[in-house]
């Protein structure tokens, strides 16, 4: 959710925390503020809105001069986005910014207001400042301890005192934080991106790690004061790739991309013509002792997680169940530690919603496998097992390069599972694995057909709602076609499996509704040729998404977008393509801003 970033050198402090704040706006753009430590007193701007409101505001009462702050830009949850519930929060002794929801502030806010303080915002966050105040016994260490002891609830927290003009402090629980170790400066930040132009270097911490980091030391010690020593991380990606690199928005790079994030999963976990994962926990006698998988994931994950159970069960024979990760563990959830995998995905590492489900499966003695893109994050450490997809930064808040990337890790997690139980032979997994490493190639050849998908985006741009169809895999990605156009166009969208529309959906098709048909699965395109026919007869505009070559009624459909004839199991990762080009289109001909959507924040820290 919302953007931590922390300065501490010889630099102008205003100047790299704005920078910082700008590569992590994806997290959140609802206001935006940073603290500067100036003439010893800590000078607070912030604004409401986008980045460049706080920049226009620096720029009209002067920019704070120092070399130490911090800066926050918000994903607003408690208080309407507005200045005075804009971070950071605080007082003339202490300031903060934070990422993450404090469930008890309410209860701390009634003690606080009893004991003579009053309250400026709405926030959750200026109850931790307050509570920082009250505790504040000249000794930082031991403040952030006892305060952290009173929380409940998720945080990242950045924070300066009146009094340590040297140092800024850092402390996290279930939220992401990390510390970048540079020369002479030091940083702190949500994301990696914040701090590439400076460092490659970085501490991750743990939770309820305290770190005291000045511009030449930085000691990170727990709840005692006792030191901790950290292994330095080294990200693997530089500032390039987390830049347009020349593109309009980073959504298109990123579908661009998708062929080389691809090749960059796949291909070292394919050796001799069979997947290994390399996963000393996950021997081959271990995979086939599974007799129940269960996928958690949230939002387009938890879509790759609707085609990871068809392709499993389809080639493995073992059933899979899909939850959404927010649903999991509330219904307490049957899970039987001799024969279940729980497979988490998730292209942060961070969601919230996820990381709860991973530790309640783990309580229960469940095995657990992470599939995420962000090396080192919380769920990353926290599962048994882990396969990295290796996608680069995703920096767009709507996700493609790692839904596809996902989706390749299931096909080869299917493949794997039914070579080890002898489902099929090593004809069979060598002939599967390189059509899962030609895919980049046929994706290169949809990613050529753009100007189409652009063209069908200006017949659909002036809708108000669409539907998305389809049978089978289909169906799992007119789920992902539909979140991908919403979440950007803010066109009403619902996916629908084709044959429910009879009961009771087909009542809302009218001439003002279109209709997209995904149709690349030949046993079950007869069926959807009568699906579309009855959305048509009802008057509805039809793209039919379907194979080159695939023999159709001139009748079926207004308009056609083609993917490659290939190997009709693997048609999700090439369906997804047009359908996020389709997506992209419709909402840059809209005027929508497609990197930052309304309301919605890349990684969701917070339940």
């Amino acid at each position: 959710m919302c953007g931590i970033v922390g300065y501490i050198g010889t630099k102008a402090a205003t100047d790299v925390l704005v920078d910082g704040l700008r590569k992590l706006e994806y997290r959140g753009y609802d206001s935006a503020g940073i603290s500067i430590f100036e003439d010893s007193k800590i000078q607070v701007v912030k604004a409401k809105g986008r980045l460049d409101n706080l920049e226009n505001k620096i720029t009209s009462l002067g920019k704070p001069l120092g070399t130490v702050g911090i800066g926050h830009t918000r994903w607003a949850t408690h208080g309407e986005p507005s200045d005075v519930n804009s971070h950071p929060h605080g007082n003339e002794r202490v300031t903060i910014v934070h990422n993450g929801i404090i469930e008890n502030y309410l209860q701390l806010k009634e003690k606080l207001v009893e004991k003579g303080y009053k309250f400026l915002s709405e926030t959750d966050t200026e109850v931790v400042a307050v509570l920082l105040d009250y505790y504040y016994n000249g000794n930082p260490v031991e403040t952030i301890s006892t305060v952290i002891k009173n929380l409940k609830g998720s945080y990242a927290l950045g924070i300066m005192f009146q009094d340590c003009q040297d140092k800024i402090f850092a402390v996290r629980k279930d939220s992401p934080l990390i510390v970048g170790i540079g020369e002479g400066e030091n940083f702190i930040a949500s994301d990696i991106p914040a701090i590439l132009k400076y460092t490659r270097s970085y501490y991750l911490l743990e939770e309820n790690e305290i770190a005291v980091i000045e511009k030449d030391k930085i000691d990170i010690v727990d709840t005692d004061g006792d030191p901790i020593q950290k292994e330095i991380f080294t990200a693997t990606w530089d500032i390039e790739a987390a830049e347009k690199g020349g593109y309009p928005h980073f959504m298109l790079k990123e579908i661009y991309e998708q062929p080389t994030a691809i090749t960059n999963t796949v291909s070292p976990r394919i050796i001799n013509g069979a997947p290994d994962f390399g996963i000393k926990a996950l021997t081959d006698e271990i995979l086939k002792s599974f007799k129940r998988i269960w996928i958690v994931a949230c939002g387009t994950a938890m879509h790759a997680g609707m085609v990871g159970k068809s392709v499993i069960e389809q080639l493995a024979r073992v059933p899979v169940e899909v939850d959404i990760a927010s649903e999991f563990r509330y219904r307490k959830p049957i899970l039987n530690p001799d024969d279940d995998l729980v497979i988490i995905i998730s292209q942060s590492g961070e969601t919230a919603d996820t990381l709860a489900a991973l530790r309640l499966a783990k309580e229960q003695g469940v095995h657990t496998l992470a599939v995420v893109n962000v090396v080192g994050s919380s769920i990353a450490r926290e599962a048994n097992s882990v396969i990295y997809t290796w996608a680069g930064p995703e920096i767009a808040v709507a996700s493609t390069k790692a839904y596809t990337v996902q989706l390749s890790v299931m096909y080869l997690f299917a493949i794997k599972m039914a070579s080890v139980k002898g489902l099929i032979d090593e004809k069979e997994t060598a002939k599967l694995c390189d059509d899962l490493l030609a895919l980049p190639a046929k994706i290169e050849e949809v990613l050529q057909n753009a100007d189409n998908c652009k063209f069908v985006a200006s017949k659909f741009q002036n809708a108000h709602d669409i539907f998305f169809i389809g049978r089978g895999l289909d169906y799992s990605l007119s789920l992902e076609g539909s979140l991908k156009l919403k979440e950007i166009s803010y066109i009403h969208s619902d996916a629908y499996a084709a044959g429910e529309l009879k009961h009771g959906t087909i009542s809302l098709i009218t001439t003002d509704m279109p209709v997209v048909a995904i149709a690349t699965q030949s046993h079950l395109f007869e069926k959807m040729i009568s699906n579309i026919k009855e959305v048509r007869t009802r008057g509805a505009k039809v793209l039919l998404i379907c194979k080159k070559g695939t023999e159709r009624q001139a009748d079926l459909s207004e308009y056609v977008i083609e993917i490659p004839d290939y190997n009709e199991y693997f048609s999700p990762i090439l369906t997804a393509v047009p359908l996020q080009m389709f997506a992209y289109y419709t909402s840059v001909l809209r005027g929508c801003d497609v990197d930052k959507p309304r309301n919605l924040a890349k990684s969701v820290t917070v339940e």
